[in-house]
């Protein structure tokens, strides 16, 4: 069965997307890590757009890719011009690459009323452009825009598009949906179609705007496809584009095909996770296969059947994709979810302690908390309920106050009175905000007892009114996700009063880290790979 060839636009059509930004560092980055990982192709830019696109190239070929070819891209010569005069083909060849991708028209609505050319003229600019970049010695992929559109209005002059790449000596001639409205079913049909006219390999390109991109990309792939088009994460122009972390998997693990390096798969939630830390994007939950709720189970009777069967509710081994089982702690959850997220020994064979960890769940959602995306507020929780949590300082009071000058920024003080072993400490910070005043008095508080806790770094703070009829005097939901070198973990504070949210919130990002710590210590010392 012939191998797939993954061609990954995310630094060209990807960074066209909404909000969407890398750096040349950035850049080269993503470039490494998918040759790392093995996909065929990366579609470095739009070679004319701007200078940092050109430095991208110059600069790529010195981490010398091992399996990735560089791609330029651009568009076809201009109408009335030679190809050898056209400075966007011209730019396609200063950047160097091995290979270049030229995109045409295959809707003849574009050529008369976007370009104003005739229809011949079109096939005579797709054909010149080919063939001038396959006399400069480059491997040349021909992207037929809006092809499924075109073939609908006029399947004759689309199939006339792609046939003057092919005589040009296209290497690749890839079908796009630019549109993204293109219902699967009709692409497969389409592509199938084109696939007894055209012996030059074919490959899929699909837009997300009616969220088939990825049904779309399978169903031209069924129907002869060799190479597919997409973005880690789908990041794109309006709705996206078809998604690599969903297309990939849905290939090798649904219908078998040879994709990626069979170690490459497992890491598919790694390198979504890395793009969206490049991209300074909040991760989508709900992504399929790599998000974090892709495999997460809340309902009683789903985590039941889970624990007995994984299949029972997945589709795939959350493994095969470098992804994770979780299973949420909430109001809904049942006896199986306990067990499922508790290893304490006390708990099983104990349903009277099940039923009071329950009760007692549902009692703090019912007032506002959520534990499913605070498990470490839960793990704690569960210690107090079986007697195995202790404090670690114990606090008289906090003070929060905020200055604000006439003209200037507001100023926040934070001062912490508590005691550690009896010993009373007071100390003050100043913050960028109440939170980050009280955080930074809390640390200067007891690090001299608790040096560890410098390892601890705040990297989101979330705030969610939980009764908003009831205007400013609404309770507030904090979420807090802090990290050390080894863990991240999520802790939850509730109240009417925002800075008591927060401050519950932190306390309990202090003791989880210092709870932990001492477990290990109790196991016995780390071993580091």
């Amino acid at each position: 069965m012939t191998r797939i060839l993954v061609y990954d636009t995310t630094l060209r059509d990807g960074a066209q997307g909404p909000g969407v930004s890398f750096s040349l560092e950035d850049k080269l980055a993503l470039a490494a890590k998918l040759d790392e990982l093995g996909f065929d192709y990366l579609e470095g830019g739009y070679a004319v757009a701007n200078p940092k696109e050109m430095e991208f190239f110059r600069e790529v070929r010195k981490l010398k890719l091992k399996n990735t070819t560089v791609v330029s891209f651009g568009n076809t010569r201009r109408t009335g011009a030679r190809a050898e005069d056209d400075p966007s083909l011209r730019s396609m060849l200063d950047a160097g690459t091995p290979a270049a991708c030229v995109v045409g028209k295959a809707w003849d609505l574009h050529v008369e009323v976007v370009f104003k050319a005739s229809l011949d003229e079109n096939l005579a600019m797709i054909a010149d452009s080919v063939r001038y970049l396959k006399a400069q010695g480059r491997e040349v992929i021909f992207d037929a825009e809006h092809y499924y559109d075109g073939y609908r209005a006029n399947p004759d002059y689309a199939l006339r598009c792609v046939e003057a790449a092919r005589d040009a000596g296209a290497d690749f001639i890839c079908l796009c949906d630019t549109n993204g409205g293109t219902i699967s079913p009709d692409v497969g049909e389409i592509t199938a179609a084109t696939r007894e006219r055209i012996d030059t390999p074919l490959g899929i390109h699909c837009h997300n705007d009616g969220d088939m991109a990825t049904g779309s990309t399978v169903a031209a792939v069924q129907a002869g496809a060799t190479m597919v088009q997409g973005t880690v994460n789908g990041l794109g122009e309006r709705c996206g584009n078809a998604d690599l972390c969903v297309v990939i998997p849905t290939l090798a693990l649904k219908l078998g095909r040879e994709v990626l390096p069979d170690d490459s798969l497992s890491r598919l939630t790694e390198l979504s996770r890395y793009v969206y830390e490049l991209a300074n994007m909040i991760p989508r939950d709900s992504q399929p296969y790599v998000g974090v709720n892709a495999f997460s189970h809340k309902g009683g009777l789903h985590v039941n059947a889970v624990q007995k069967m994984h299949r029972t509710y997945e589709h795939v081994e959350p493994e095969r994709v470098g992804n994770a089982r979780h299973i949420l702690i909430s109001e809904l959850s049942g006896r199986s979810n306990v067990l499922a997220k508790v290893e304490a020994e006390e708990l099983r064979g104990n349903p009277e302690l099940v039923k009071k960890v329950l009760d007692r769940l549902q009692e703090l959602e019912n007032e506002g908390y959520q534990f499913e995306a605070a498990e470490a507020s839960f793990d704690l929780l569960v210690k107090k309920l079986l007697g195995k949590h202790r404090t670690f300082f114990d606090l008289d009071r906090f003070n929060v106050v905020v200055d604000r000058f006439h003209g200037g920024r507001p100023v926040t003080y934070a001062t912490v009175k508590l005691s550690v072993g009896g010993e009373v400490r007071h100390t003050a910070s100043e913050g960028d905000g109440p939170v980050n005043a009280l955080d930074g008095a809390l640390r200067k508080a007891i690090q001299d007892f608790y040096p560890s806790i410098n390892d601890v770094h705040l990297i989101d703070y979330k705030v969610r009114v939980v009764n908003p009829r009831a205007g400013t005097a609404a309770k507030v939901r904090v979420i807090i996700e802090s990290r050390d070198h080894h863990n991240i973990w999520s802790t939850v504070g509730v109240s009417e009063n925002i800075i008591e949210a927060s401050w519950q919130a932190l306390v309990d990002s202090v003791e989880y880290k210092l709870l932990r710590e001492e477990g290990e210590k109790a196991d016995g010392p780390r071993l580091e790979g």
